[in-house]
């Protein structure tokens, strides 16, 4: 369901006579790399190496490549920009086709008139099929248009909602494609409007309340905790996309200027073992918002996003809550 163009990979590589090419697979491809690598292997004259360093995005975008191979192949992202401007890097998308007809229309008699229609890469391309059995339900329909960080109208990305945004003015919800609870989770608390999910593949279809009410516990639970921190590690990311230096440097001055203790760590690849030998009171994660949001309970100390870390700090309230994003203007 999942499946690469690899026809079209073999055909670039051998197109632009590249002599190697590195493959950067997300988590869900990777167990296909060993046969993808086989097909390109013996479809062009190229050597093909896997990129075994986890990928969760085009924030991951492997931008040392160059030290390896000729040329890189991405899979299943679209570019963040200006990532477009490599001519020696290919984008390959993994689309999924599905039929959603049904749920689509169970879907419109949960929702109100006026509608925004958001979805993941692997589903912005079923938005167009959804607006229009939706239209056919009666509903006015809108699909957004995000910040140069977004590459499809209506799609989103964990770090951005920009296309939500866009539209938030003119809509009373948001239907989203997708699965999972991260991504409809930022756009809600973007938007502040009612979103609900539509899985493409099981059918399901559901809101996200019970899932903000539960995260926004723990968001508090640590913010609280965070509060009387006396010594904070931030947290800056190398990753390209994913790098907010100039947001460190100023959480940082914000922390000392109340008399507290700030180090900045600069890391690629973030995770509790990383970080247990720095002996701080929280974490301020400056790169992607998941980290904080979905994994803080592998962490022995709070796991603050940027907004949290206001918060704590007594810099905003917390009915100022909101998602952190990366925006690319």
């Amino acid at each position: 369901m999942f499946e690469p163009n690899l026809d079209a990979i073999a055909s670039w590589i051998r197109g632009k006579g590249y002599r190697s090419a590195a493959v950067q697979l997300p988590e869900g491809l990777k167990m296909d790399a060993l046969r993808i690598s086989d097909f390109l292997s013996n479809s062009t004259d190229a050597e093909i190496m896997i990129l075994g360093d986890p990928c969760y995005g085009a924030c991951d975008l492997f931008v040392d490549y160059k030290r390896y191979a000729d040329a890189l192949v991405h899979l299943g992202h679209s570019p963040i920009h200006p990532q477009e401007d490599d001519g020696d890097v290919l984008f390959i998308e993994v689309r999924v086709d599905a039929d959603i007809d049904d749920a689509v229309m169970k879907a419109a008699e949960r929702l109100p008139k006026r509608i925004g229609l958001l979805a993941t890469i692997q589903y912005v391309g079923l938005i167009p099929r959804a607006k229009e059995i939706l239209e056919s339900a009666g509903k006015e329909v809108l699909v957004g248009s995000g910040d140069r960080r977004i590459s499809y109208p209506g799609q989103v990305l964990g770090c951005n909602f920009s296309s939500a945004s866009s539209v938030n003015g003119e809509v009373e919800a948001f239907l989203y494609l997708g699965e999972g609870d991260f991504h409809p989770l930022a756009a809600a608390f973007g938007t502040k409007k009612e979103m609900l999910v539509l899985d493409p593949l099981s059918g399901e279809i559901r809101s996200v309340d019970e899932a903000r009410d539960r995260m926004l516990r723990k968001r508090f639970a640590a913010i609280e905790k965070a509060k009387t921190a006396e010594s904070f590690a931030v947290i800056v990311c190398t990753k390209t996309g994913q790098d907010r230096s100039a947001a460190a440097d100023d959480i940082i001055k914000k922390i000392k200027e109340r008399g507290k203790k700030a180090y900045k760590i600069v890391i690629n690849e973030i995770g509790p073992d990383a970080l247990l030998p720095y002996k701080v009171d929280a974490f301020i994660n400056t790169a992607c918002p998941r980290i904080a949001i979905d994994d803080s309970a592998r962490y022995p100390k709070p796991m603050l996003t940027l907004t949290e870390a206001e918060i704590a700090l007594g810099s905003k309230e917390w009915d100022e809550y909101e998602f952190d994003s990366i925006t690319n203007p």
